[in-house]
């Protein structure tokens, strides 16, 4: 799962905040040029910030082998930035994890290659007691194709989902049903699927209790995106990212309401 811009609240305040991660082969705590290259813009950054560093790895390998590499892989990026930056940035906290914060099932290379990481929380605080309340994108439904821009974003009305799953609420179907006939009469149009999560303000993204992962933003989208490929659309037209905190409608989150409304899926049109 690729990193993304979202925000991110604890109860003493505001927090705007980036993820980046840091990815290695297997059995290994070695930093690549890639990796060194984006380690080297983080710390050239200028504004007052927090890093805060999560080592993770794959499940091949014994749990206390898994455990050490990914504190490895921490003290790796830890020491590496530490090196790099300067006094604007505090690196708060470098911590190992293990194979605790699962993003996919590990069904492929390609899925384990994406576990074998290293995640960089970057923070900037906010004042307290700030509140966030902000209108939805306007509908995808009620616009005419020929009037949407590419990159432009949309809401997808009533489709909201149930804490901790994939699963969208009852009146989320009959907006699916829109959806696929709008698609299915424009198949020139490609868009991608942005999905959003509530309340866990305390990891990246939300648990996915019936998968078991920590991408719930991401298989929100991605049950839109195989309900649409059930019914004929091809993968190919259809994106799917995780955006975690990213945007929230509402914050902080008071009634189960305000829950629902960033319990979301958005789209962003790509190709006309």
């Amino acid at each position: 799962m690729k990193a993304f811009l979202f925000i991110f609240f604890f109860s003493t305040g505001f927090y705007s905040q980036t993820l980046t991660s840091i990815y290695f082969k297997n059995n290994s705590y070695e930093l690549s040029n890639e990796s060194k290259r984006k380690l080297d813009s983080l710390a050239k950054l200028e504004t007052k910030l927090t890093f805060r560093i999560f080592g993770n790895a794959n499940p091949l390998g014994n749990e206390e082998l898994n455990k050490a590499l990914s504190e490895n892989r921490a003290r790796t990026v830890n020491d590496y930035l530490g090196a790099k930056i300067g006094k604007n940035i505090y690196l708060a906290s470098s911590v190992g994890l293990g194979i605790s914060k699962q993003i996919n099932d590990n069904s492929s290379e390609n899925l384990l290659a994406k576990n074998r990481r290293v995640d960089i929380f970057i923070e900037r605080f906010f004042e307290k007691g700030e509140k966030i309340s902000r209108k939805a994108y306007p509908s995808f439904f009620e616009m005419k194709i020929a009037s949407m821009k590419v990159k432009d974003t949309f809401s997808l009305p009533d489709v909201n989902f149930i804490g901790n799953r994939h699963v969208w609420l009852p009146q989320g179907q009959k907006s699916l049903a829109r959806l696929y006939k709008i698609l299915t009469e424009n198949p020139t149009l490609e868009v991608e699927l942005q999905g959003h999560i509530c309340c866990d303000y305390d990891n990246f993204d939300g648990e996915d209790i019936d998968l078991k992962t920590f991408n719930l933003s991401w298989t929100r989208a991605n049950a839109i995106k195989e309900f649409l490929e059930n019914r004929g659309i091809s993968s190919a037209r259809i994106k799917v990212t995780g955006l975690g905190h990213l945007n929230p409608l509402i914050y902080p989150e008071v009634m189960e309401n305000d829950r629902v409304k960033n319990r979301r899926v958005e789209l962003v049109l790509i190709k006309k």
